[in-house]
């Protein structure tokens, strides 16, 4: 579902083909009563919000870096995690160049 807001009947999930100056990534937003996570998922990792287990990412050896927001200002649609700030960085994506103050969309060069 493109476009939907946080008062549309929940649970929401909502996938779609993002167009960055990096190349396509696959946006998600998934919402429902009393929370919600975003992500983008490229080629060779995700940026995503802090709902992701940075250890668990190690363990896999997967390249996930997250942002996180704020109570004031969640992270709801993928989109949001451009201007976000990265805050942790699994081990495989610092080797792919990921660190944390990058902007998400400045990571997300490194996972397409």
């Amino acid at each position: 579902m493109e476009n939907c807001t946080m008062s549309d009947p929940l649970p929401v999930v909502d996938t779609k083909t993002l167009e960055t100056p990096h190349g396509q990534a696959i946006g998600q937003s998934n919402r429902w009563a009393g929370g919600q996570y975003c992500a983008i998922q490229a080629k060779n990792g995700i940026i995503g919000c802090g709902i992701f287990d940075l250890p668990t990412c190690d363990e896999f050896n997967l390249a996930v870096a997250i942002a996180k927001g704020t109570p004031e200002k969640p992270l709801v649609y993928a989109e949001d995690l451009y201007e976000a700030k990265i805050v942790g960085v699994s081990r495989r994506a610092a080797e792919l160049g990921v660190r944390e103050g990058m902007t998400g969309l400045e990571a997300l060069k490194y996972v397409i």
